[in-house]
């Protein structure tokens, strides 16, 4: 899975035919990767494309000395289930701080 990034537009892109989804972002503070939203067309749901685009956000971060702020729920819920994530979550500016907590 290609996954490009789309810095004019601050957005991970995923495209398959004519459909595109995308994650996109800010820069806060030029040290944090704030994840703003993330979307994925009906006809391409279910096949792992927004996790890929979390995953990506995460790994560009992590690439980039970022700490990461999450403002979209389905990041929020892709970290329930993928905790070696939470550790790259910002806890200072963190809205949910109880997202960085393991169980």
């Amino acid at each position: 899975m290609e996954i490009k990034h789309n810095r004019a537009e601050k957005q991970f892109e995923y495209t398959e035919g004519d459909q595109t989804g995308y994650l996109k972002y800010s820069i806060y503070r030029q040290k944090n990767l704030a994840i703003t939203h993330t979307k994925v067309p009906e006809s391409m749901k279910g096949k792992g494309i927004g996790s890929a685009l979390a995953k990506h956000a995460f790994d560009y971060a992590k690439e980039h000395n970022k700490m990461v702020m999450v403002y979209c729920p389905f990041v929020s819920k892709f970290l329930k289930k993928n905790p070696q994530f939470r550790n790259q979550l910002n806890p200072e500016y963190h809205p949910s701080s109880t997202m960085r907590k393991k169980k």
